[in-house]
């Protein structure tokens, strides 16, 4: 596989955007599949560990400062705030239904799960070195493909026995590169704590609540008005929008990755107080029901599938 450094190629990376990461009621960790294009596909990161494995397509990474080139079964870990994008390279129109499998995990619960269990020592290493990204071999790719597949349609505590799975298998995997330099200096990590960043962060963690326009300011130090205009610059939409785009994208995560899970409950689920708002605000954003956009999805696969 052949790579770069970012900046050898004479580019400086465009800021990522923070992504909103939906961890289920009921437990610790999400694990999930998408297709490609996909919402969560740009230059962005999160708070969460990921672990990231391609299934389908070859395309160009982004790691940090690390550039390379991709295909199915390659597997990367990545630590919290470390940017990172996969596009892949396919024909104008096609749609891809199953590009990624994912798992995402809060730092709050591995160190929790670090604290109750003294077994957990021997991931902190992995943990560490997950800040910078990880690439593991295809023999650990192998081992832990069915793993990740079993996990995304598992429930209960079998989804804590293969999440622990797969951790030792990256714990003791035998060969692993490092992506990202040491020089990497995560202007993330700045933007976190610029006031507008802050302000979205506190947004993003408080989604569900009626968070004000007026608290927020209060968190920029800025009159209410200021922070508006501010806002608005900075995310190209007013706060109502940018809330109720959050919580769309939100419910279309949780219609693809539950297929169970009836419309009715995500509308609440996601902080709308009612279906009717729920229904008009998905259909404008959208363009399509809910339901239409999780059969649209379906179908997608099956045709997929039959191929």
């Amino acid at each position: 596989m052949q790579t770069s450094r970012a900046g050898a190629e004479g580019r400086k990376p465009m800021q990522p955007d923070l992504e909103l990461v939906h961890i289920r009621r009921g437990e610790s960790f999400a694990a999930w599949k998408h297709g490609y294009p996909f919402r969560t596909v740009r230059w962005h990161y999160h708070p969460e560990y990921e672990i990231h494995l391609v299934v389908a397509t070859s395309g160009k990474f982004y790691i940090g400062d690390h550039v390379g080139e991709f295909g199915p079964g390659q597997l990367i870990m990545t630590g919290p705030n470390l940017p990172q994008n996969w596009i892949s390279a396919i024909r104008p129109g096609e749609i891809v239904p199953r590009r990624t499998e994912v798992i995402q995990f809060p730092e709050s619960f591995i160190e929790a799960a670090g604290d109750a269990f003294p077994e957990m020592e021997g991931v902190r290493h992995l943990l560490d070195r997950s800040k910078r990204g990880l690439l593991f071999g295809d023999d650990t790719s192998r081992a832990v493909r069915p793993l990740m597949r079993d996990l995304i349609e598992a429930r209960g505590v079998r989804r804590l026995g293969l999440f622990f799975q797969i951790l030792d298998l990256l714990a003791n995997a035998p060969k692993s590169q490092t992506l990202a330099s040491l020089s990497f200096m995560l202007d993330v990590e700045r933007a976190g704590e610029s006031d507008m960043n802050r302000a979205i962060a506190h947004l993003r963690e408080n989604l569900l609540e009626p968070i004000s326009e007026s608290e927020l300011a209060r968190l920029t130090g800025q009159s209410q008005s200021a922070f508006s205009r501010s806002f608005k610059r900075h995310t190209g939409t007013t706060l109502v929008r940018y809330r109720n785009q959050m919580r769309i994208d939100l419910a279309c995560h949780m219609l693809l990755s539950d297929p169970e899970a009836r419309v009715a409950d995500i509308c609440y689920d996601v902080g709308f107080s009612n279906l009717s708002n729920f229904n008009r605000h998905f259909l404008k954003l959208k363009k399509m029901a809910p339901s239409e956009f999780r059969a649209t999805f379906a179908a997608n696969q099956a045709i997929r599938m039959a191929s």
